[in-house]
Formats: C-alpha cells, structure tokens, sequence
C-alpha cells in the first residue's frame, strides 16, 4: 500500500492569459509536513485551492488516498472536504460569532451536533491550543493577533482532519509568538497523525516545521528535499530566496 497521501501530477491552471500553474508534481507523503516556499503571485494559494477542491485545474491528476479528485462527484467531494482543516493567513474568523462558535463551525454547520455538545468539544480544543474555558465566550475583536491564530488553528483540527492546510500562519506576529504558533502546529499535526501543507515566506517557521520543502517558481516545482538540503542547496533561485537577496536569477517588479 502506498504512503502517498496527495498525488499531483502535470497540474496546470490559467487565469486569462496568466499561467499560475504551469505542470506542477508533487507527493506528499503520509503524516509528512510539506512546506511549499516561493514569492508572492507564484501560485501557492492557488495550489492549496485545487486541492481542496475550490477551483477546476485546467489539466492535470490531483489523487488523494490513490482516488483521482478532479471533477469528481459532489458526495466524494463533500467526503473529501471532511477530511481537511485550514488554518487561513488572516485567521478569518467569523466576528459575529463567539469564540467556541467559530471553532465549532463545522461541528454546528455541517454535523448538526447539539449546541451544548459542541461549546464543550470547542472548550476542549481551545485548552489543547492553550486557551482558557472563559476565552470561550469572547469574540474575535476581544482577541491579540497570536490569540486568534490559536483559535483559527482549533478549528482547523476541531474535525481530526486527515489534511490540514496552513496558509502562512505565523503572518504578522511578532517572533516569540510565531515560534509557539509553529510548536502547536506541530503538536495538533502529529496528534492528529495529520498530513499538512504550508505556505509561508518566513524561513525560521521553514525550518522548524518541514519534513520536506518544495520551491515554486514560475508554476512549477523547481526544487524539493530536506530542510538540510535546502540549507545546503546551490540551486541559484532556493539560495536568492531563502537568504532574501534582491540579486539573483529571481527577478522582482518594482
């Protein structure tokens, strides 16, 4: 039986005339944490949305669990999103709802629980996430920055995905706080025995979290291995990125 979790193959998506991904292949392995690197626009977002399943590629085989994805039907999509949890950039969290109700979601949305039932599995995730019971009742304004990535991270894995997606989750905290985000991604993932996906541009979380690293430039996957690797790496345009240098064969409008 294989140990691939996600599958791609030859995956290609255009918006008008502007390929975004241009014959991306990628496996990510089962329990691996993936962190995907690359400049802004080079369609990393883009790539976490076609898995998911939130947009058609135009060409292409995305398999999960060794089952072709792309225009499957709705009842297999709708399992498929069962099995994922997303940890979004900005934390989008609901500011009309309370705390334990943006981190019950999906519970109270699409499994119908029992709001009671659910207000204590939303209490004892945010514990997990180290959130006190009284935070419970809050909302999102009453929140910090760090605060509302651990309840964004809690209702990413409220469901025990399988899959858990992180979009540049450790964005505009400062750099204690990014380091415990980056200790509680990595405690929910393995205890969850998840297979996660990052995008991020910030190095130190890179290399904290990655099992593997993948760069994409210009719609493809132009390099992939170890953080080790990629420390030692004398590929031109990983170098120019991961050290932050304007010179290099990565060109940058102004």
């Amino acid at each position: 039986m294989s140990d691939v979790k996600i599958s791609i193959r030859n995956l290609e998506k255009s918006f008008g005339r502007k390929k975004v991904l241009d014959g991306v292949d990628l496996d990510i392995e089962k329990g691996q944490s993936l962190v995907v690197i690359g400049g802004s626009g080079t369609g990393k977002s883009v790539l976490i949305k076609c898995i998911q399943g939130l947009l058609t590629p135009d060409f292409g085989s995305i398999k999960i669990d060794g089952k072709e994805t792309i225009n499957t039907s709705e009842i297999n999509q709708k399992n498929l999103h069962a099995k994922m949890g997303m940890l979004f950039q900005g934390g989008a969290l609901f500011d009309s709802l309370s705390v334990w109700e943006n981190v019950a979601f999906s519970l109270l949305e699409n499994k119908k629980t029992p709001r009671n039932l659910a207000k204590v599995e939303a209490v004892r995730v945010l514990r997990q996430v180290g959130l006190a019971p009284d935070v419970a009742d809050l909302y999102p304004s009453e929140l910090s920055g760090g605060m509302q990535k651990r309840v964004g991270l809690a209702r990413a894995i409220i469901t025990n995905p399988e899959i858990i997606f992180f979009d540049e989750p450790t964005t505009g905290l400062d750099p204690i706080m990014a380091d415990v985000i980056n200790d509680l991604i990595i405690e929910s993932a393995k205890g969850l025995g998840a297979t996660t996906l990052t995008i991020t541009h910030d190095m130190a979380s890179v290399k904290k979290i990655a099992d593997k690293v993948a760069m994409l430039y210009q719609g493809k996957i132009i390099w992939q291995g170890t953080v080790k690797e990629m420390e030692k790496t004398e590929n031109p345009y990983v170098v120019q990125f991961i050290n932050g240098c304007a010179q290099g064969p990565i060109k940058v409008e102004v």
